[in-house]
């Protein structure tokens, strides 16, 4: 067979030195052109995390058994010979930036796995990388001053394309690495190495108000759908999606369904999902009352007083309290086994019908009384409670409804907004209530029905029991102390922008203080899970908003993406217009041609759409992913199921 040359630069030589020139043939192997090229540089060093990068291509050569001709190489080829893992700049969720060492030739999957495996975070599968917003010059000037902690001196063999190494990789999503001293051993090695894991699992102090206010925050639905198209796609390597070494991307929780939260392991994993459910609500991300912006302002201020005396692993006492508290963090709620009767939830209730899509602002009726019965996933009502066992005026099936809660415990008002799913539409439902125990028992069952969970549920007393105490936090306790003050309380650091501008400090302190003699008495751990589980019940909590347009419509839509739903949203009014639950979905396919996703439903229900300004692969992994995440459960093995995620989110490109 003729030879003929092949042009190859080695990376380590510098960017000065001219490429290499090596005589191959068609039939040599990957392996043997990299000894051909060891072997021409004369450079005595450790060259086995290098591999050959094909330029014209965007892919790696990681198969050094494969010969030149398979994989289609010839003498017009640009290779790189290039080390597989480079130093990368992570931003965390708690603002601060990390310096490490990752794989850019595996998957970004296996990537994040890698980087995980050091940060001592376990179930990698809920992160992911995002790319940073474009910034000016000027401010990538300031950024480049930035505080750096450095961790490329930690051996990173995650990612590594030895099969020992890539299982003991896999069976660490559910495992820690050996604790010294209550953190990994890896980050015992120096001081240095010891301030980067207090870092990571100590909250930082609250930020400066001046530091909020520059930094971007979405002004309406249509900047949030921004934000997720940033996402890097999980089937393809960090250089194949144009990353280069010493890049900075952002390590952030992309799947809001957080698996067997243990405090015990999860110190880093706890602290940094905290932080970023706190700059959700401080940039206002998410939206919430007044009321829960107080408790969320007293909450951040009893974590960071405490996490100045004590850290995370310290502080796992009185953990058995904290049971309903770790099950709220679960998709799948598991009750602790008491039972009720479907009568404790009949009473008298006020409600408001609107009809389909009308916008409540345009209506002018008043709330009507009647008698209402909640059996089953169904609420019935009647104009009397004589009239119960008759016929009701209406019958509502609540399963697969969007259910959000409209409380002023202050002025006692306590309503439920439900969007129950109708063929035109959604129904927009009010129920309001006449005191807490009738909201609880009430929001507990309407919550459960929407999953098509009834009222015998062995979870329905303890999500009356955390509604309930949610509420107690908000009310105000007269047996207090009342001396409101504290000039170490930096107010305008501990809510958003919009009550910053509202209210003055001296305004907000005393009830910020307020608020903190309700949640005074827990610890580090318990005010980290009740911040988070408040978060959770947020009715925006884990939506992930895209512009998309429904095939047949002439303008361009919001689609909401959450763990268990999709929320078809009016870019005009704001509204909610449909929803569809994954239980009821089929299948869905992408038609990567024409970029479009279509997905079938019970009952002959079709959709399709395509994405505006994302890639539709965005999308397709966002829908595989959780329905991935909710097989975890399931799965009675430790190790991690990456084959599965990405049959289910890499669609053709990762085949």
């Amino acid at each position: 067979m003729a030879a003929w040359d092949l042009t190859v630069t080695v990376e380590d030589l510098g960017p000065d030195a001219p490429p290499h020139q090596i005589s191959v043939t068609s039939d040599l192997h990957i392996g043997g052109v990299i000894l051909k090229l060891v072997e021409q540089t004369n450079l005595k060093k450790d060259w086995s995390d290098h591999s050959l990068w094909w330029e014209q291509k965007q892919q790696w050569l990681l198969r050094t058994g494969w010969t030149l001709d398979k994989c289609g190489v010839h003498a017009d080829a640009r290779l790189v010979f290039t080390p597989q893992h480079k130093p990368l700049r992570l931003g965390l969720p708690n603002g601060a930036t990390l310096k490490m060492r990752a794989c850019f030739s595996s998957p970004v999957f296996r990537t994040v796995m890698g980087i995980c495996r050091v940060l001592n975070l376990r179930h990698p599968e809920e992160l992911s990388l995002l790319r940073p917003v474009e910034e000016k010059k000027k401010k990538k000037d300031k950024d480049s001053s930035e505080e750096l902690y450095d961790l490329t001196d930690v051996p990173l063999t995650a990612g590594a394309q030895n099969n020992t190494l890539k299982k003991l990789l896999m069976h660490y999503c559910s495992k820690v690495w050996t604790l010294y001293n209550g953190m990994p051993a890896h980050f015992a090695d120096s001081p240095k190495t010891e301030a980067v894991y207090k870092m990571l699992s100590v909250s930082l102090p609250s930020p400066a108000p001046e530091a909020i206010a520059k930094l971007y925050r979405p002004a309406s639905v249509v900047d949030k759908t921004h934000i997720h198209t940033r996402w890097l796609d999980s089937s393809r390597s960090l250089m194949q999606q144009g990353i280069q070494e010493n890049d900075k991307l952002w390590l952030c929780f992309k799947y809001y369904t957080y698996h067997d939260m243990d405090p015990k392991y999860d110190a880093v994993r706890l602290t940094q999902l905290y932080e970023q459910a706190r700059w959700a609500i401080l940039l206002e991300d998410i939206d919430c009352t007044e009321e829960e912006m107080m408790l969320f302002g007293a909450l951040q201020y009893h974590i960071g007083k405490e996490s100045l005396s004590q850290d995370m692993v310290s502080s796992c006492q009185g953990m058995d309290d904290l049971e309903s508290a770790l099950k709220s963090l679960e998709v799948k709620m598991v009750g602790d086994g008491n039972s009720t009767d479907i009568n404790t939830v009949h009473n008298n209730l006020i409600f408001d019908h609107f009809p389909p899509c009308r916008p409540k602002r345009l209506t002018l009726k008043g709330y009507k009384q009647y008698w209402c019965k909640f059996q089953d996933t169904s609420i019935s009502y009647y104009k009397s409670k004589e009239d119960r066992y008759g016929e009701p005026i209406q019958q509502l099936n609540l399963k697969g409804c969007e259910v959000a809660p409209d409380v002023n415990v202050a002025g006692q008002k306590f309503c439920i907004k439900l969007l129950i799913p109708a063929p035109e539409g959604m129904n927009e439902i009010y129920l309001r209530c006449e005191n807490e125990k009738q909201y609880s028992q009430w929001m507990a069952a309407c919550k459960l029905a929407s999953k098509g969970l009834t009222l015998l549920d062995s979870s329905y007393q303890s999500e009356v029991k955390n509604i309930q105490t949610f509420l107690s936090m908000q009310r105000s306790s007269s047996a207090a102390p009342t001396a409101q003050t504290d000039d170490s309380i930096n107010t305008h650091s501990l809510v958003s922008p919009r009550y910053q501008k509202k209210y003055k400090p001296k305004q907000l302190t005393p009830r910020i203080l307020e608020a903190y003699q309700n949640v005074a008495q827990l610890s580090l751990t318990s005010a980290i899970l009740k911040f988070l589980q408040i978060w959770q019940a947020l009715p925006d909590f884990g939506i992930s908003y895209f512009m998309v347009r429904f095939k047949g419509s002439r303008k361009d839509e919001v689609l909401g993406i959450a763990n268990n739903r999709l929320i078809r949203i009016d870019l005009g009014v704001g509204d909610v217009v449909k929803t569809w639950r994954y239980n009821n979905m089929r299948q869905w396919n992408v038609n990567w041609d024409i970029r479009q996703v279509a997905i079938e439903f019970d009952g002959n229900i079709n959709i399709a759409f395509s994405c505006v300004n994302a890639d539709c692969k965005v999308v397709h992994e966002y829908i595989g992913g959780y329905i991935f995440m909710s097989t975890r459960a399931r799965q009675q093995s430790d190790t991690l199921n990456e084959e599965l995620f990405h049959k289910l989110t890499g669609g053709h490109e990762a085949l």
